[in-house]
């Protein structure tokens, strides 16, 4: 039985993945903030004993796989699996991203870098099969740390601190890596966007004060999720119409 031209198969494999990373995801966002390993000898010992399961990561996880093996499918070579390899391997960073940053507002530094590190040697694989693909890849980190970074310092110069935070530069300059200049400049907008009506809503509710800080990362999340699952031309075309 074939869905979207995809084995079945791959959809259960997609799930049951997509449970253990999950999972996995929740060890992740309770070692990360601490400053503690989370690849360690005493890993099956330790999560044994703190073990409880996750539900919703795991769900979360399992339908973004399903959704990612119905969006790109299975091909039949390592370029043309690209995409849908390097965002499988994105989706547990950026959820670690989003729940660690709503709880404790920072987004650490050993997280950004794994995914720099492991952005860098996608675009190498890329480049082995067309250059120009890697030189936009490096460019979407060098833009997307750009906008960031100007932001902060504008920020910086009319308020008298960051109006966002390092960790965010940081994140974007990464996910550049992965999109490429369009779609990362596609993100920022729409992470603003989605951040500044969230902002108004809890400052019209009252959950948050003018002066309090609302975490970004979510909405870069939400952002990226919604440039990996629509094409940018659809996008366009939606973003056109809203402005008519």
């Amino acid at each position: 039985m074939y869905i979207n031209d995809t084995h079945i198969g791959f959809y259960l494999v997609a799930i049951i993945l997509g449970l253990f990373v999950g999972q996995f995801v929740d060890w992740v966002n309770k070692r990360l903030p601490e400053n503690k390993k989370v690849f360690t000898l005493d890993i099956f010992r330790e999560y044994k004993i703190e073990f409880k399961p996750n539900y919703i990561l795991m769900l979360i996880t399992s339908v973004i796989y399903v959704a990612l093996v119905y969006r790109y499918g299975i091909q039949s070579t390592l370029i043309e699996n690209l995409s849908l390899i390097k965002y499988a391997i994105l989706t547990p960073m950026l959820l670690s991203a989003f729940v660690i940053d709503y709880k404790y507002q920072i987004i650490p530094n050993r997280l950004n870098l794994t995914m720099f590190e492991i952005g860098i040697i996608i675009a190498f694989i890329y480049g082995t099969s067309n250059a120009v693909i890697t030189i936009d890849m490096l460019l979407g980190m060098i833009v997307g740390a750009g906008i960031f970074l100007i932001i902060t310092a504008i920020g910086g110069l009319i308020y008298g601190k960051e109006a966002l935070g390092l960790g965010d530069v940081k994140l974007i300059g990464a996910l550049g890596i992965y999109f490429g200049l369009t779609n990362i400049i596609a993100i920022s907008i729409i992470s603003f966007f989605i951040g500044a009506i969230v902002g108004i809503i809890l400052i019209l509710v009252r959950i948050k004060k003018t002066n309090e800080y609302i975490p970004l990362a979510p909405f870069i999340v939400i952002a990226t999720f919604i440039i990996i699952f629509i094409p940018f031309d659809i996008l366009s075309q939606l973003l056109m119409v809203i402005n008519r």
